[in-house]
């Protein structure tokens, strides 16, 4: 069975509305749950961008089955990859298990408040490897000395470590991303339900490893205004993943996505609140051979809702059919 799972969208929720939220997926039954890591909203609408790893602490401790995930953390810029080994460390203890560490090459409108710059992608991707690697030296527990083309560690050790160290999901768009995942990840994450990403990944070590997605939705009674919310704060998402890790501002996806009209985002979202169509969006994912399935509701003002109309109707649907 495919597991549905609930997304804590740090760009449109503060901290503590945030916790609230996963509270209340956890009550209606979600299988897992994600968070994004932003230092910045896709778009000003959306008006939010906390601290996801104080959100997750406050989260872990707020629920007791519910897992926990970054969806996604970059390790190779904004933070360096063992400060990432060991609040991932950290979480996995708090949470008593239930941690996985996501984790992403980054887009340039969170990372570029450091001010070292944005390589070209096959840049990232090397230096996403190399985080990547000094992640699981550090989850050894054992003291770790790196120099390598990137980041430098000095004599590191991590002194509270969980009896089962997180898993690492790679956030994949394409062939180098997804042999990347294949050999150096326990799970894959994607945005779009490419069956080809899935192919490649299995084809570089991932057969037999959990494969995440995710998806927006726009709940809400009345269709046309779940429209032209979805339009307001989610059309930044047409844009895909190619050109959304370049921009630098919410303003640069707002001139970006203008020209988005709002028969364009009820294509690609589905929003109201026909239980048919929900189902219908999530399957090209099942179909794919995703196996676990991260609903984003659109709207911080709206998750209440969402979360008992999922309760009552969306996730036994889901259920029954997927």
């Amino acid at each position: 069975m495919v597991r549905i799972g609930y997304t804590m969208m740090t760009e449109q929720a503060g901290p503590r509305e945030l916790v609230s939220h996963v509270v209340g997926a956890e009550r209606a039954g979600f299988d897992f749950s994600v968070i994004s890591d932003h230092s910045f909203p896709w778009l000003e609408s959306q008006g939010h961008a906390p601290y996801a790893w104080s959100v997750l602490g406050a989260a872990a401790q707020a629920t007791s089955r519910i897992p926990l995930m970054t969806y996604v953390t970059c390790p190779t810029f904004r933070y360096h990859p063992a400060v990432v080994a060991q609040k991932a460390a950290t979480m996995q203890i708090l949470s008593q298990g239930r941690f996985r560490l996501g984790l992403g090459s980054g887009e340039n409108l969170n990372e570029h408040i450091i001010g070292a710059g944005w390589p070209a992608a096959p840049v990232r991707l090397e230096r996403l490897e190399e985080a990547v690697d000094i992640i699981r030296r550090m989850f050894t527990g054992e003291s770790v000395t790196h120099h390598g083309a990137h980041f430098d560690v000095e004599n590191a050790r991590l002194w509270d470590l969980p009896d089962e160290v997180p898993p690492i999901g790679i956030a994949v768009s394409g062939p180098r991303s997804c042999e990347l995942a294949g050999r150096q990840g326990d799970l894959l994450i994607a945005t779009e339900p490419k069956p080809e990403l899935l192919d490649r990944f299995d084809a570089h070590g991932g057969v037999g490893k959990p494969r995440v997605g995710q998806l927006p939705v726009c709940y809400g009674t009345d269709r046309e205004a779940a429209i032209a919310r979805a339009r307001d704060q989610f059309r930044w998402s047409l844009g895909g993943w190619h050109v959304n890790s370049e921009l630098p501002s919410p303003s640069s996806f707002d001139q970006a996505t203008q020209d988005i009209r709002h028969e364009d985002v009820a294509e690609a979202i589905p929003c109201g609140d026909d239980v048919d169509s929900f189902v219908d969006a999530v399957r090209p994912y099942a179909a794919a051979g995703f196996t676990e399935i991260a609903l984003v509701q659109i709207g911080g003002d709206h998750q209440e809702s969402f979360l008992e109309w999922a309760e009552a109707e969306l996730l036994p649907a889901l259920r029954r059919t997927l």
